[in-house]
């Protein structure tokens, strides 16, 4: 696909500090660093797309409302340290947890391609000039398996336990960045070159 660059962002343990299953709003804590690193991606102009697995949807611990208003909080911090989210996707779904409609097979739960695929036609994204910043394997794989060019593991969340199972297993295609300010350096070095 062509079209411009973008960076794709895991939410729990990448932009926010990971707290379970978070359905409430009054939960939502930023990491430190994290609306400036937001902030200056928007600056360089690319556009930033969160995509989050959401199966708490699927196993009734809180609604897709809910979820809408944890990202609408989300929106309102990055928004009083002036940054913002191109767009959220999210997947409610899960293989064995739940009800229908969101117990199910989906494309779009990480590690499927899918929500980095629904992102880049949105926006118009070459995803093999885009990037992706997770704390899991999971995410990595799903932005692999959608073909995007930047793999980047952050220590924070599960970040730190996953880079060292990724390289035990040789699977070290990415980079490790201390935190989302580290990990937005170096896409905007990358970007510049």
């Amino acid at each position: 696909m062509s079209g411009r660059p973008g960076v794709f962002l895991d939410r729990d343990g990448t932009l926010l500090d990971e707290d379970g299953y978070l359905g409430d709003p009054a939960g939502v804590r930023l990491f430190p660093g994290a609306a400036r690193a937001v902030a200056a991606l928007n600056a360089a102009g690319l556009p930033v797309v969160v995509v989050t697995n959401q199966s708490g949807v699927a196993r009734g611990l809180f609604s897709e409302a809910d979820v809408d208003a944890v990202h609408a909080r989300v929106a309102e911090l990055l928004r009083a340290e002036g940054a913002h989210l191109d767009l959220v996707l999210y997947c409610p779904h899960h293989p064995r947890e739940g009800l229908p409609p969101y117990r199910r097979e989906c494309d779009c739960r990480k590690p499927a391609p899918g929500m980095y695929q629904a992102g880049a036609r949105a926006l118009g994204l070459d995803l093999a000039r885009s990037a992706a910043v997770g704390d899991s394997e999971r995410d990595l794989e799903g932005a692999r398996r959608a073909g995007i060019g930047q793999l980047l593991l952050v220590a924070t969340g599960k970040g730190r336990a996953a880079d060292a199972g990724l390289r035990a297993a040789g699977g070290c295609d990415h980079a490790l960045a201390r935190d989302l300010g580290q990990a937005a350096d170096l896409i905007l070095a990358r970007q510049e070159r």
